[in-house]
């Protein structure tokens, strides 16, 4: 079977590249960028939950496929230390709070990252986090079904690794004492937030 994935964020293909080559899936399974989509004009996401997203997205870029399985996922950081931000705009946190200090010039996830420290910097309250994805399949239009996964951790005062990507390497995971961005991509889309809910949806849709 084909599943075609709405996304052109190289981190997230990795991921689901890295879960087409579980053996357990690699013969029932192949997970595809959507044909096309960097020519589709994307949809407004701006519903409140990552649910919503998820759901909009994948049902949005269904129509471009007639007849086949889309998935799309909504996905990001919550600290509790601010109230559950960056949560739904984690992708585009930089963009939002614009710190004065932090030079614009830098990659999107720098300044993602420098904005969430900086953020972090004027409270005491213990940095524990969460990422958290919510996936939606659709076909046609019309939503299949929903998946949500979630991995608990902290932030970091300074990042580690060069793996994974976003806030990878300030998400902490004290029972490995690593960072997400310090794991090999198996153990990391194992643990991760995508990964768990990559597998309840596939277990949704019987593969």
């Amino acid at each position: 079977m084909i599943l075609y994935v709405a996304t052109t964020n190289p981190g997230k293909l990795r991921d689901f590249a890295t879960a087409t080559a579980d053996t357990t899936l690699a013969d029932h399974i192949t997970i595809l960028p959507l044909p096309g989509l960097q020519s589709i004009p994307a949809p407004i996401e701006d519903e409140p939950t990552f649910e919503g997203n998820a759901i909009l997205k994948a049902c949005f870029y269904s129509l471009h496929a007639p007849g086949h399985i889309v998935l799309a996922d909504d996905s990001g950081l919550e600290v509790d230390a601010l109230d559950g931000a960056p949560g739904v705009r984690s992708a585009r946190y930089a963009e939002d709070v614009a710190y004065p200090t932090i030079d614009s010039t830098l990659p999107l996830d720098t300044r993602n990252n420098l904005t969430l420290l900086q953020a972090l910097s004027s409270t005491s309250a213990p940095h524990t986090a969460r990422y958290r994805c919510v996936l939606a399949a659709a076909r046609d239009g019309e939503t299949l079904h929903t998946a949500s996964g979630t991995i608990e951790g902290e932030i970091l005062s300074t990042p580690q690794g060069a793996g994974g990507f976003g806030y990878d390497p300030l998400f902490y995971l004290p029972e490995h004492h690593l960072t997400m961005a310090q794991l090999d991509p198996i153990t990391r889309l194992t643990l991760s937030h995508r990964g768990r809910a990559l597998t309840a949806l596939l277990r949704m849709l019987h593969i």
